[in-house]
């Protein structure tokens, strides 16, 4: 085993670890806390928000950071400097990979600029409108850029990984610093603020379902997977896998 292997194996390690305690807190807050939230009075909400929440956005964060760094740094060792990036006989690093390449690290403008759009306040169209430009990456990636099966799957995980740790850095964190002490003071929060914290947490959880296919699909064994109609497939059965959750979400009562 080469010091390239054991990296390999750290980094694989941190980003799992890391990946677990920010999804599953992502979880918690859309499908426990949010709807914990819309049944409890002000003086609860000014007594337990500003100490809980907080405490769970540190650990939020910082494990999108590092599972966000982790990930960058295998892709770098597996797929850079692994070869494993384009099919047999493709041009390799030319103009279309490097632009696809822009296309995956540079897209959360676009994706910011929709969402804050009038079509960001209809999911349903939003998603739409997100789920064409995804096919049209995707078939970019393949057919111009010649990505192999495992890259461009990974490269729409790595995009929407993207979007997703912009989104707790520059748009919810920065939120919540003015809504929890709001919350505390017992005055309301700016409602412009809890909307794009809760617009932007949902996306989130849209995307993350998806995201963990891309981080396994190269342990799948499944007959036509290298057609990138089987991705686009899984996005469409991710986010309605969502959707269900979100609507058990609210239908749960407590004790």
């Amino acid at each position: 085993m080469d010091v390239a292997d054991i990296l390999q194996v750290l980094f694989r390690w941190i980003h799992i670890v890391a990946g677990i305690l920010w999804i599953g807190l992502l979880y918690w807050f859309n499908w426990v806390n949010v709807p914990l939230g819309a049944v409890l009075d002000g003086d609860v909400k000014k007594k337990i928000i500003p100490e809980m929440i907080p405490r769970s956005l540190y650990f939020f964060r910082f494990a999108a950071l590092w599972t966000f760094v982790a990930g960058l740094l295998l892709l770098g060792l597996v797929f850079y400097h692994g070869g494993l990036m384009f099919e047999q006989g493709a041009e390799g690093w030319g103009l279309p990979g490097i632009v696809m390449l822009a296309v995956v690290f540079l897209f959360f403008p676009v994706y910011d600029a929709l969402a804050k759009s009038s079509l960001g306040k209809n999911i349903r169209a939003f998603g739409a409108v997100g789920f064409v430009l995804i096919a049209a990456i995707v078939y970019a990636m393949i057919y111009w850029a010649g990505f192999s099966y495992r890259a461009y799957s990974i490269h729409i995980g790595v995009m929407f990984g993207m979007i997703m740790v912009m989104n707790v850095w520059m748009r919810i964190w920065p939120a919540q610093k003015k809504i929890i002490p709001a919350l505390k003071e017992g005055t309301p929060p700016d409602a412009a603020l809890v909307a794009r914290t809760a617009q932007r947490s949902r996306h989130n959880t849209y995307l993350s379902v998806p995201l963990v296919w891309t981080m396994i699909n190269s342990h799948t064994v499944v007959p036509g997977a290298d057609s990138p109609l089987w991705l686009l497939g899984v996005v469409l059965v991710g986010w309605g896998g969502v959707t269900l959750i979100y609507g058990k979400s609210t239908k749960i009562k407590g004790m």
